[in-house]
């Protein structure tokens, strides 16, 4: 997937304009503090919604033109997004976050993308630091349909964090934007050590 070109082409159809309505609930009923990364944050709104929430938050995406759109959307916090890979992040990052904040990051990576994915939470998050998921379930994909989303299933998560991280919540969540309703799936897991 060229993100980019998506992004450069305004095809950013994850995107709902507003902070993960689950992920929002999360951080109200939770006081999370520290230093959090959003990775593939995008246009940055679950950067603004940890903010709010106290967090010193910074996002990362590897597309310059949804960290440029980011910046112009929320001007006050444009130092807070960075262009960068998580699959190879800057030496300054590793180990440096509490808490990643994660939001369609994960379901838009091909399957064989995943171990990737974990190495670079495992990177940038600090031992005992949460890794509080909005989880994007999708079992399977409809007929034609090539993805993102990729299918992705509770079990797949839980085989992906089986090692080196433990559960410390797990629920569908009740609130979700209307096409997501029940199939996401809210898993927060604290990295061991």
């Amino acid at each position: 997937m060229n993100w980019e070109e998506k992004y450069q082409k305004g095809e950013a159809f994850w995107d709902k304009g507003e902070p993960s309505p689950p992920m929002r609930q999360y951080l109200e009923r939770h006081p999370v503090r520290g230093r959090a990364l959003v990775p593939g944050c995008g246009y940055g709104h679950e950067v603004t919604l940890a903010v709010e929430h106290g967090l010193d938050a910074l996002g990362l995406d590897i597309a310059t033109t949804a960290v440029a759109e980011a910046r112009a959307l929320y001007p006050k916090l444009a130092d807070r997004f960075v262009v960068g890979d998580l699959f190879n992040p800057p030496e300054k990052m590793r180990g440096a976050f509490d808490v990643v904040l994660e939001h369609t990051c994960m379901s838009g990576l091909h399957p064989t993308l995943r171990a990737d994915y974990r190495r670079g939470i495992d990177l940038t998050l600090r031992r005992g630091g949460l890794l509080i998921g909005v989880w994007y379930i999708e079992p399977d994909l409809a007929p034609g349909d090539e993805g993102p989303p990729f299918p992705f299933s509770v079990s797949d998560l839980t085989a992906l964090f089986a090692v080196g991280y433990e559960i410390v919540e797990d629920y569908v969540p009740d609130v979700a934007f209307p096409s997501r309703a029940g199939r996401e799936r809210v898993r927060v897991l604290r990295r061991l050590g």
